[in-house]
């Protein structure tokens, strides 16, 4: 009769203190969601005070590195890229002349507390949710639209998911990168940065994926292309397809226009600060041209994978990092 009260009292003693853990974490996610929430709304209403914008470019930052299968440095990219776009070395004008410092144009709500929430027990799957309702939050906003900081890709699967829940239906997806994130489940990890585009065509979240800039796929990640109708373009033809994808025209008959870029479509002459470093890539020039000459309406996009603790002693990466987030929103504003 002892043993068993004795067992009974561990198993409610044991009940107890993961309902309390629950609780704490619950309370926690709660308060980074409210920050969020509230930051979305003021830089809502000051950007709709100032008048005529349609659409704003806002910054999310998603410090998230612990997906990535070799290095975890792009936790660390979200301040390094906000350093780099207000960097004194460069004026705030995009090369189409938008004024970054007007708040109609770009603002920022800050970054989600990946750190804090992983600290205190929060797993992957709530992480991911978290995400998806953060860039809810600044949907939930209007004129703002998300442009996310990485963190590593396993980013853009719950953005994605997001972006077209909060739409009520997929998109096409520009993915920019040197692989295509597309195996099921990269070493067992459902949420690897090397799966994120899997668990987003399984979803049914874009109707187009177009990938742009590969140089390091096997044979599950063609297969896994074939398997989704992906639109892979490879750099081994890129001579052949560049006029093609320097003209594109996506989103017409769904929600809209979603672009991925993984720093690392660049080759590494031009951004030598990424985890996993595949020569042959992407000039800064062929993206630009890729996506200033974009036709479609984006609706959300994101900036991942550059890792400031491989980046050059002046930052080179960083700087390169920001222009693609400034001409982003200026091909996001409007």
């Amino acid at each position: 009769m002892k043993r068993a009260s004795s067992n009974l009292v561990r198993k409610i003693s044991s009940a107890v203190e993961w309902s309390t853990l629950v609780d704490g974490q619950n309370r926690v996610t709660g308060a980074s969601l409210t920050l969020i929430r509230e930051r979305a709304h003021l830089k809502a209403e000051q950007v709709r005070a100032a008048g005529g914008a349609k659409a704003t470019s806002c910054l999310l930052g998603v410090p998230l590195g612990h997906n990535s299968s070799f290095l975890q440095g792009p936790a660390f990219a979200p301040p390094r890229i906000r350093e780099a776009i207000w960097c004194g070395s460069t004026n705030s004008t995009t090369e189409a002349g938008k004024e970054l410092a007007d708040i109609r144009i770009l603002t920022d709500v800050g970054d989600v507390q990946i750190q804090e929430m992983r600290s205190c027990g929060v797993e992957d799957e709530a992480l991911m949710q978290i995400i998806s309702d953060s860039v809810k939050l600044v949907m939930d906003q209007p004129p703002l639209t998300p442009l996310i900081l990485g963190g590593d890709h396993s980013i853009s699967y719950p953005a994605v998911r997001a972006v077209t829940e909060h739409l009520g239906g997929p998109v096409d997806v520009l993915h920019l990168d040197a692989h295509p994130d597309i195996y099921h489940a990269f070493e067992g990890n459902k949420f690897s940065h090397a799966s994120s585009f899997a668990r987003i065509m399984e979803g049914g979240h874009a109707r187009r994926l177009l990938q742009v800039g590969l140089r390091s796929i096997n044979k599950e990640g063609r297969d896994q292309g074939q398997k989704y109708g992906v639109e892979q373009y490879e750099m081994r033809h890129f001579s052949k397809d560049k006029e093609k994808l320097q003209n594109l025209k996506l989103g017409e008959g769904v929600k809209g226009v979603y672009i991925s870029i993984d720093v690392d479509c660049l080759d590494p002459a031009f951004a030598p600060g990424v985890s996993h470093i595949e020569p042959g890539g992407l000039s800064f020039r062929d993206v630009m041209d890729i996506v200033q000459n974009l036709e479609g309406n984006i609706v959300g996009a994101d900036v991942v994978e550059f890792n400031p603790q491989r980046d050059t002693v002046d930052g080179m990466t960083a700087m390169v990092a920001a222009k693609l987030v400034r001409e982003l929103t200026a091909k996001m504003s409007k």
